[in-house]
């Protein structure tokens, strides 16, 4: 191994050594990091229609913030009202389960678990009446340590100033990184800095525009069938859509025993049925052809674990950086996989074994 490759990988090692260290303080740096380049190239389109830099970057920050702004007053009352009705239905589901599930199992199977479902549902009980003072020991806690409190808020306030800064010299960065590469690697790593943009645009705008349509899609049509917590179901289909299949699994499994416990006919799982059943032909044959294209993706399987891996080794940091950075190890891997069937060494290897095969 060379100099220059020993200081390359002692200044990786330091580099993670103090981003694990600088944790938890880089959160709204990498928000604002995602949202400038998502809104990057609209900015550059604006740009090329003849605005400058300054106004363009005003113009899609405006954008961005009355997007977010008019999603979460739309959403989060929404939401709030959906939670209070699940936390009220908890224990009439309990008590069905209890009288209706249990007995059918117990006649099924020949087990009898009353007794210890009789104990979960007291546990669940009495630690759910503890709940109506969640907001009064949150209070309680946030008054105890207001530093803490101060200090999130000012993380959350650097997000717009930052993205709008990053916004701005977006570009001029690009370029000052790629001034500062040596010339003989700055061709390799120009094509594969783009390979890496082609798979980001994927994952951070493709994917995120594909979830966010099934989300509303899944919404939308629960709730006009009638389903309680059509939203918050549709939601949580749409976040799970990042791993292919398993969105539709879960929103139909929750939604099929929401409409099943709420109306008990098969008309209601039938157009539970059907709605998820639009949401994947819209999937397939509109979403992913109009904002994937032909990209590949990570396997779902890889998604599972960068995203766990992620939140284990930086918390909710890590699980932003997750797939970013999960989708440049993909594009690295790749290279070093072109690199090794075009060296000696893979040739070699192919030799010894068509000579073993004659």
């Amino acid at each position: 191994m060379s100099r220059i490759q020993v200081w390359s990988l002692l200044g990786l090692a330091a580099i993670i050594w103090l981003l694990a260290l600088l944790a938890p303080i880089l959160m709204p740096f990498f928000v604002s990091m995602i949202l400038a380049y998502l809104g990057d190239p609209l900015t550059d389109w604006l740009e090329a229609k003849g605005l400058s830099r300054r106004l363009a970057v005003s113009v899609v920050f405006l954008v961005l913030s009355l997007a977010i702004g008019t999603a979460c007053l739309i959403l989060i009352p929404l939401l709030g009202r959906q939670l209070a009705q699940l936390i009220e239905a908890i224990p009439i589901i309990l008590a069905w389960v209890q009288s209706t599930v249990l007995p059918w199992v117990q006649s099924v199977s020949g087990m009898d678990f009353s007794t210890d479902f009789d104990q979960l549902r007291q546990t669940l009980m009495a630690n759910w009446k503890e709940t109506g003072t969640f907001a009064a020991t949150l209070l309680a806690q946030v008054s105890r340590s207001g530093l803490a409190f101060l200090v999130w808020i000012a993380n959350l306030a650097l997000i717009p100033v930052v993205t709008f800064y990053l916004l701005l010299d977006w570009d001029r960065l690009k370029r000052h990184i790629q001034n500062l590469l040596p010339r003989r690697f700055e061709p390799t790593v120009t094509r594969l800095a783009k390979e890496c943009d082609e798979v980001l645009a994927a994952f951070l705008r493709g994917q995120l525009m594909v979830m966010l349509s099934l989300g509303i899609i899944y919404a939308i049509g629960l709730t006009l069938i009638g389903i309680q917590f059509g939203v918050l179901i549709g939601l949580v289909a749409g976040l799970a859509s990042i791993v292919p299949y398993l969105g539709v699994i879960v929103g139909l499994a929750i939604a099929a025993l929401v409409a099943f416990f709420q109306y008990g006919d098969l008309l209601h799982l039938a157009g539970v049925g059907a709605v998820f059943a639009v949401g994947q032909m819209l999937e397939g044959m509109v979403l992913q052809p109009l904002l994937l294209g032909d990209r590949i993706g990570l396997h779902p399987v890889a998604v599972i674990f960068a995203v766990l891996a992620g939140g284990q080794l930086f918390g909710f940091t890590g699980i932003l950086l997750a797939l970013p950075v999960a989708a440049v190890v993909m594009v690295l891997l790749r290279y070093l996989h072109e690199r090794y069937k075009n060296s000696t060494l893979y040739d070699v290897a192919d030799q010894r074994g068509g000579n073993e095969d004659t």
